[in-house]
């Protein structure tokens, strides 16, 4: 057995109204929960060389959002949205019936996360975010958040007039090629890993699985105001452990050009000075991709959040 796959206990497939989530499980049934939330246009195995290095006295399951690796597409004529996602999330507790767990998300996954905890604050033990943060912080919204809506809706509308066209068959080798060009972080070995849940074989090669009304990201991002920021993060009861990668992507490049760069530094300093002794933070070195390309770098980090039950001291 593959090192990587260390642990597996079971692939999972959980039933919702437009087909299931996929989901892969790791570590103790009877241990404490933990969700593993991926990244954009990513999947479950985002986590593969992660989880084996943390406690196996918990119980991990990975899920793949809807339009993502081997979860099922959303229905037709409907957009993404960010908040279809923290639906998602709620399905797979109750699925589960978990009533209390911790959230362990990368990139797009803690915004995910992030919306979740203080939507259901009672449901949330921890939220660790790997070169993540649980907002997007926009302050031109007035100017921004209707042209994000305008975008999401002709993507959509652009896809589905491409229907008609089979999906694209290629090579595995242009197809990593692709992925790469695309993911200029995450690097040869792990995108072999990503595309092996992202993808599809046939006869000639291989086709995405992800859904193609799935575009670009700021178009199915929900980003807040200053003042939502300071609410929203009065109503998580959780503990949070960032860890950002010190040559990790910057979030707020999503958004529009002439966005405040200090945007990021807002979103912390708010959590910070609210959360207080229920905030951590910690740089490590690495790229966006850090977890999967040297996860001893976290690992050690994630564990001992996971299983410290004391008060943590806040530090930037």
């Amino acid at each position: 057995m593959d090192e990587r796959r260390t642990g597996v206990l079971s692939e999972l497939k959980l039933s919702v109204p437009w087909g299931h989530i996929a989901a892969k499980a790791w570590g103790s049934l009877q241990g404490p929960p933990v969700l593993c939330l991926h990244g954009w246009l990513d999947n479950a195995n985002s986590f593969d060389r992660l989880i084996p290095l943390l406690p196996q006295t918990f119980h991990y399951v990975a899920m793949d959002f809807g339009g993502h690796g081997f979860s099922s597409h959303h229905h037709p004529g409907f957009t993404y949205h960010q908040h279809d996602f923290v639906n998602e999330v709620r399905r797979v507790a109750a699925a589960l019936n978990w009533k209390r767990f911790s959230l362990l998300a990368h990139s797009f996954g803690g915004v995910v996360g992030g919306m979740f905890s203080c939507t259901f604050p009672e449901m949330v033990d921890k939220l660790i975010l790997l070169d993540s943060a649980p907002f997007f912080l926009d302050s031109l919204e007035k100017e921004n958040i209707l042209t994000y809506k305008r975008h999401n809706i002709e993507h959509v509308l652009e896809m589905e007039a491409k229907q008609h066209k089979p999906p694209k068959v290629v090579s595995p080798q242009e197809m990593l090629q692709s992925f790469l060009k695309n993911n200029i972080q995450v690097g040869e070995e792990c995108g072999k890993l990503l595309l092996e849940r992202g993808t599809t074989k046939m006869a000639e090669g291989l086709v995405l699985n992800r859904d193609r009304r799935l575009g670009l990201p700021e178009n199915n991002f929900e980003v807040i105001s200053k003042e939502q920021l300071e609410y929203f993060c009065k109503k998580i009861q959780a503990r949070i452990l960032i860890v950002k990668a010190s040559q990790g992507l910057s979030y707020f490049r999503l958004l529009r050009k002439g966005e405040n760069p200090k945007s990021m530094e807002t979103v912390l300093n708010v959590l910070k000075s609210t959360l207080q002794e229920r905030y951590k933070f910690v740089e490590v070195t690495g790229n966006h991709y850090v977890h999967m390309q040297e996860p001893h770098k976290v690992a050690e980090l994630i564990s001992d959040f996971l299983e410290s039950n004391q008060d943590l001291q806040s530090h930037l």
